[in-house]
């Protein structure tokens, strides 16, 4: 979930006492000769190129400003091309990503939130074309399976999430919720980068933009843990929930995917859960936050495990260090499952916090190169 917007001082300050909020981005190693390099300020946004040829492109990006920032490139429509987060003031961080020709706008988001301060840059079409990788095309074909038959079972297991709503069944809406999510957040960067579906179902309240109407699940949600009951209202949004996620269901199979797409979405769900579940940010009312944990890194391991046959080629040692520290947070998170499910988050001390928080850095750093192996 990408709202992060009148508690963005508040959730990097708790994420800054887990570790050093440069964890998440690592010095840039991209070339100066081939990369686009991105400065972001907390007024300024500047780029050093404004055109370049189609194909791989590897934006190189630095915050001299004193907040913590984000990068993102939007198609014409609003549509997410690419982006990183959390970049720490005085760090950098690279993003590889596959650009076709067209017009679209780099954004540098200092505190990570509005719209952001925004350039137009031109990709051209004179781009050499780099030949089509079978082993890249297969993974691309397999993940759009796995994406769209997250999103299939996502509207069935949110069905009955909604179905007790609509029938007055506090508990049963309450063992249902965590369920529902699941698809979601182990593909939640595809499903938004089409922009408008997001806002809609998986807002907190403190991500609202002025006079936005609060909805989804993170509404409902509210509703059912804090003030323990449930309205007509409520019943009203959890059929609007249902027609939001439908709507999703049906959009996902025309999501552009590309092997450094893919790769990036792995390290951005891991940024989901560095930015929002180590706090307790996500699901302030439920606590299911670990629910949600386990999703965004089965989501990130199923992308990697696809790519990871053309990345062994290119970097060997990457691939091993993935497979080790992916393991290393599979470990982690087993200590805290109960039943079907997980413990409750407010049932975590910080102490054990901060050993999730450096297990998830741990992997985060080396899937921030992903992208990069793949495009090799």
């Amino acid at each position: 979930m990408r709202a992060l917007r009148s508690s963005a001082a508040a959730a990097v300050a708790v994420i800054a006492a887990f570790t050093a909020v440069s964890g998440c981005a690592k010095k840039s190693d991209a070339k100066d000769s081939e990369a686009v390099k991105v400065t972001a300020t907390d007024d300024a946004c500047e780029v050093s190129k404004t055109s370049f040829p189609a194909g791989h492109v590897t934006l190189a990006i630095e915050n001299k400003g004193s907040k913590v920032t984000e990068v993102y490139v939007y198609a014409p429509d609003d549509r997410i091309v690419t982006e990183r987060e959390n970049i720490g003031p005085g760090t950098k961080a690279d993003i590889t990503a596959t650009i076709k020709a067209g017009s679209y706008e780099i954004a540098c988001k200092p505190g990570m939130k509005g719209d952001g301060i925004r350039q137009k840059i031109t990709v051209t079409g004179g781009g050499a074309q780099k030949k089509s990788d079978p082993e890249l095309d297969k993974a691309v074909a397999e993940y759009r399976r796995y994406v769209q038959e997250q999103a299939d079972e996502s509207v069935a297991a949110a069905q009955k999430f909604a179905d007790a709503v609509t029938s007055g069944d506090l508990d049963a809406a309450k063992k249902a919720y965590a369920s529902s999510r699941t698809g979601w957040e182990r593909t939640e960067p595809v499903a938004e980068s089409f922009g408008d579906i997001d806002p809609k179902v998986d807002v907190r309240e403190d991500g609202l933009e002025k006079d936005q109407k609060w909805t989804g699940w993170h509404r409902l949600e509210k509703s059912l843990w804090q003030d323990q009951k449930i309205t007509d209202e409520d019943k009203a949004l959890a059929g609007q929930l249902m027609k939001d996620l439908e709507d999703w269901r049906k959009r996902v199979g025309t999501a552009e995917l590309t092997p450094t797409g893919m790769a990036n979405g792995a390290k951005e769900l891991l940024d989901e859960v560095y930015r929002n579940k180590i706090t307790g940010e996500e699901e302030r009312y439920s606590h299911t936050d670990l629910d949600d944990f386990a999703a965004n890194v089965e989501g990130a391991e199923k992308a990697y495990g696809l790519l990871k046959p053309v990345a062994a080629r290119h970097d060997a040692a990457l691939v091993q260090e993935l497979d080790k520290q992916f393991d290393a947070v599979k470990k982690a998170l087993d200590g805290y499952r109960e039943g079907d499910g997980f413990k409750a988050y407010d049932t975590v001390g910080q102490d054990d916090r901060k050993k999730l928080s450096d297990v998830v850095n741990a992997l985060s750093e080396p899937l921030s190169k992903l992208a990069a192996a793949v495009a090799k």
